[in-house]
């Protein structure tokens, strides 16, 4: 499974040009592409990078990729980050990881986002994989009171816990928030509960990534599969 996270890591730095200013994600697959990446700097590739967590940025200073941020840039030409699920509509679920948060906001300041994964990750249908929803410690009772209400008016149920670390504690994010983990079997429709979950005060963002995302790259047995997203009839030119 990690050769194939790292076949395609490697088709997506084939879109890298000199000059790009770039999206660095975080999880498995990416840091795939942050080493390859560094390879590619090594060599004389001309890029500077924006990592999605603390974990992406040291392992891009490891691995020489120059770095800034989005204060002192106002765009990224691509973003490359992993996905936990990835759906035909190309819908996703992120945050295994814990980084949505910074995830999302480096997507949508780019031009475009590749999603690099194992091909296991396309499915019909979003929701077997926990959906994260980071959330503001205080007041979390009522939080996850307004959550399930979300749930109940897009017809989603299912068992929410609080994510721990490894240690046991809870997990904090980068941003100093905790995440709720939701097990929700199946989501009917992403897009209307992206936008309940977004509407609830306590919430600061949650695993649904909608509209993002503009093509895949997965890697299987039989090879490496790029998928387009196709775009809206008034947006075809």
């Amino acid at each position: 499974m990690d050769q194939l996270k790292r076949q395609a890591a490697a088709r997506a730095l084939e879109e890298v040009r000199d000059g790009m200013q770039l999206g660095l994600g975080t999880g498995s697959t990416a840091k795939h592409f942050v080493e390859l990446l560094g390879e590619r700097v090594a060599t004389g590739l001309k890029v500077i990078g924006v990592p999605t967590s603390e974990t992406t940025r040291a392992d891009a200073m490891r691995c020489g990729v120059p770095l800034t941020t989005l204060d002192e840039i106002d765009h990224l030409d691509m973003t490359v980050d992993g996905a936990d699920e990835i759906d035909p509509d190309f819908n996703l679920i992120k945050g295994g990881g814990g980084a949505l948060l910074r995830e999302k906001i480096v997507a949508a300041a780019s031009d475009r986002m590749i999603v690099i994964a194992d091909d296991t990750k396309w499915v019909p249908t979003l929701g077997k994989f926990p959906l994260p929803i980071e959330v503001i410690p205080f007041g979390l009772g009522a939080t996850r009171r307004a959550i399930e209400k979300a749930f109940a008016v897009c017809g989603v149920s299912g068992q929410m816990a609080v994510r721990k670390a490894k240690d046991g504690h809870v997990f904090v994010t980068d941003g100093g928030h905790w995440i709720v983990d939701a097990q929700l079997g199946c989501i009917v429709d992403p897009p209307g509960l992206a936008t309940a979950l977004s509407a609830i005060p306590g919430v600061v963002e949650h695993g649904l990534f909608i509209g993002l995302a503009s093509s895949a790259v997965l890697a299987g047995g039989e090879g490496i599969r790029v998928i387009e997203r196709r775009k809206p009839k008034g947006d075809q030119v």
